[in-house]
């Protein structure tokens, strides 16, 4: 897919196009690591988002929300409250017959202040330290195949953090795309096991549907729900053995 050419053809009228292949640790070997505050700050703020602006974020994704929620987390992360995200995404958007435009709107730059939340991120060494303190509940967002390491996870071998709890990121979605109702979520956290009362960090492939996690908890009223940004991608590289967990090293 190419997201801005998608963009570029039809968009809601006053959208600003958020690339998060740009504002990213391109100095990073991993996919979509945070910005520096700068860097973030700079970026945001060419797309006219002022610390004033509430910001409302969606995307093209035919499951209704795929990449927003990573969008939406990192301006949380940054310290922006005002931020919410388009429930069932462009998709429903069209569907419902709201106006779409081609024309490209011109942003007049903003002012934005980036102070990075340290609580909403946890690193590759939080995560090691946490496999043996359990200090927060750990929800993997990944398909189940590639959670219990069965199937290959983009071309890595997949499996799991030790500890770890599986709910793919779809869970939380309806049929139509939109997020399931408050009751059904609180209920898909408790059938797993995942108290909202206590520390929990998300985790996935590159850190975009962790993000998922993340909302899915704070539409129950949950705002402090950190994300490993590195994910599986720095888990995969960066851990012992002993540390990945995956069924198809014990069938072998």
């Amino acid at each position: 897919r190419n997201a801005r050419q998608e963009f570029k053809e039809r968009h809601i009228p006053g959208a600003l196009f958020f690339d998060i292949e740009e504002c990213r640790d391109k100095s990073s070997p991993y996919d979509f690591m945070l910005p520096s505050e700068s860097h973030f700050a700079d970026y945001v703020g060419g797309l006219g988002v002022s610390s004033d602006t509430h910001v409302v974020v969606y995307d093209g994704d035919q499951v209704g929300t795929f990449y927003a929620p990573r969008a939406w987390w990192m301006f949380r992360a940054f310290g922006h409250k005002e931020v919410s995200v388009l429930n069932g995404g462009f998709k429903n958007w069209v569907k419902e017959g709201y106006p779409v435009t081609a024309e490209v709107t011109q942003p007049t730059p903003a002012v934005f202040k980036a102070r990075l939340n340290r609580a909403l991120v946890k690193t590759f060494e939080e995560m090691v330290e946490n496999v043996s303190s359990l200090k927060f509940q750990v929800v993997d967002s990944r398909p189940e195949g590639r959670f219990r390491g069965t199937e290959l996870d983009q071309g890595l071998e997949s499996g799991h953090i030790p500890g770890a709890v599986n709910i793919p990121f779809h869970s939380f979605l309806s049929e139509t795309g939109h997020e399931k109702s408050i009751e059904e979520i609180q209920e898909i956290f408790r059938e797993k096991k995942v108290d909202l009362s206590k520390p929990l960090t998300a985790t996935c492939r590159k850190g975009v549907t962790a993000c998922q996690i993340a909302l899915a908890a704070f539409l129950c009223g949950k705002r402090d729900v950190a994300v490993y940004d590195g994910s599986w991608s720095e888990w995969f590289h960066r851990a012992p053995p002993h540390y990945k967990v995956s069924e198809s090293k014990r069938s072998k």
